[in-house]
């Protein structure tokens, strides 16, 4: 194995937002030499990296550049350039999560088909190749109010998602390629991570429960562990296992799922990198998601997944009505309260319901946490200076 730990051989990590940071508290815990490349020099990596590179995610040349200088070549955002990690893993550059995964993974269209060639339970859905002719059925009546619109490829944190009820609400998506997927009756998120190496060790988190803001489309609270009975646990962790199986992925793997009001456990859709569902193993876990990646990047053996202590997340986004410089009113006021862990990302400029920074309360009681960190949303303000 090659040297990594205070050794010349590098991880580089495209991509540079708040979880390239947190993958660097590993990286500086173990001395292992880290590069980043991101498109801004404010980047919230750029404080912990040992190097630092401004590049376009999406650019051949900056991609493949940057994968040469690196012995391991890993990300923390699906957006990058697929093309050049291929080529980079053609020349023997290790790339972690495998490029063809990324890049199905990249496109909501080609997920959806994956998911159904390898039998693993969705939504029904309908493909599209632009938004006039998903109008054009809507109009024949082949395609019914409601349902959930999706874009094809550059969605992320709840962009690029919309409930459609009416005609009105179909003539405020964006145009190109989607899908149209059933709108199903939801009685829980939920989601499991999945961790492999490449020698195929798989290891999981237990299943967490997500709860959504619901004009943001993003997860406002992650409970760990769910509030679930434990068969539909069991059977939630079969159906991520099989997917994380099908994907054949090295790295994370965040499978999110719906528990229907039928009892029914859909998949709804996956990322291959660390995942907001899973920030509470920071200290609730026996090992976080961050450290969990690059043991499995590195071919170590992977941590212990359980929790030392049930942990509640909660998100910290810019306020509506606010854009400029941040300011976290009130940060005092829960740093005073016990089993409250906040973490700021280190962005400098807040727009409304931009991820700035959350909250992990960890307490023995779920229930307790819950209540506190419901204290902790109502208490802090990510507003302007």
């Amino acid at each position: 194995m090659m040297s990594f730990f205070s050794g010349k051989q590098k991880i580089g990590i495209l991509g540079g937002g708040q979880l390239g940071k947190m993958l660097l508290n590993t990286t500086t815990k173990w001395d292992i030499h880290t590069k980043v490349m991101d498109p801004s020099m404010e980047a919230p990596s750029r404080i912990s990296c040992k190097e630092f590179v401004k590049g376009d995610l999406m650019d051949y040349q900056d991609v493949f550049k940057f994968g040469k200088s690196v012995d391991i070549l890993t990300i923390e955002i699906e957006n990058v350039n697929t093309q050049a990690l291929s080529d980079l893993e053609k020349e023997g550059i290790k790339v972690y999560p495998q490029p063809k995964i990324i890049k199905t993974i990249q496109n909501k269209c080609s997920q959806k088909k994956f998911y159904k060639k390898n039998k693993i339970p969705t939504a029904q859905f309908k493909l599209f190749d632009s938004k006039e002719k998903l109008k054009d059925e809507v109009a024949r009546g082949l395609v019914s109010f409601p349902f959930v619109w999706k874009s094809e490829s550059m969605g992320y944190d709840g962009f690029g998602v919309k409930i459609v009820r009416s005609n009105q609400d179909l003539e405020e998506v964006n145009q190109g390629p989607c899908l149209a997927e059933e709108l199903v009756n939801i009685d829980k998120e939920l989601g499991i991570i999945v961790c492999r190496s490449p020698l195929g060790e798989t290891k999981f988190y237990p299943c967490v429960e997500m709860e959504f803001h619901p004009q943001a489309n993003q997860v406002e609270y992650v409970l760990s562990p769910a509030r679930i009975p434990k068969n539909i646990s069991k059977r939630a962790e079969k159906i991520a296992l099989k997917v994380s199986k099908s994907f054949n992925h090295v790295g994370l793997l965040a499978v999110e799922l719906f528990l229907t009001l039928d009892g029914e456990i859909l998949v709804n859709e996956v990322a291959p990198r660390p995942h907001n569902s899973g920030h509470y193993t920071i200290e609730a876990a026996y090992t976080s998601q961050f450290e969990q990646h690059i043991r499995a990047i590195l071919d170590l053996p992977l941590g212990e997944t359980s929790n030392k202590v049930s942990g509640v997340m909660v998100n910290l986004v810019g306020k509506k009505g606010y854009s400029g410089l941040v300011n976290f009113k009130n940060i005092e006021h829960i740093l005073a309260i016990e089993g409250v862990n906040p973490h700021i990302y280190g962005k400098k400029k807040t727009r409304p319901y931009r991820k700035m920074g959350h909250v992990t309360v960890v307490n023995k009681d779920l229930k307790t946490a819950r209540k506190i960190a419901e204290e902790v949303k109502q208490t802090i303000e990510v507003i302007t200076k």
